[in-house]
């Protein structure tokens, strides 16, 4: 759980803004959109291969 401490007279639109960016960082809206629904095994192991594909194909780009 994202948690942000409010700091003495700090307004509620920085204290919103930093809570956004923190939920952001640790991936928690991208972990709950992968859990809205049901994936198949075989999916799963379908994107994972992808991202493996794409993340190779990053690094040789690079040299």
């Amino acid at each position: 759980m994202a948690k942000v401490v409010a700091g003495q007279n700090e307004s509620f639109e920085s204290l919103l803004k930093r809570f956004t960016k923190r939920v952001q960082q640790t991936g928690i809206l991208s972990e709950l959109r992968r859990r809205e629904h049901y994936e198949k095994p075989s999916m799963k192991r379908k994107r994972k291969r992808a991202a493996k594909r794409r993340s190779v194909a990053r690094a040789m780009r690079r040299y």
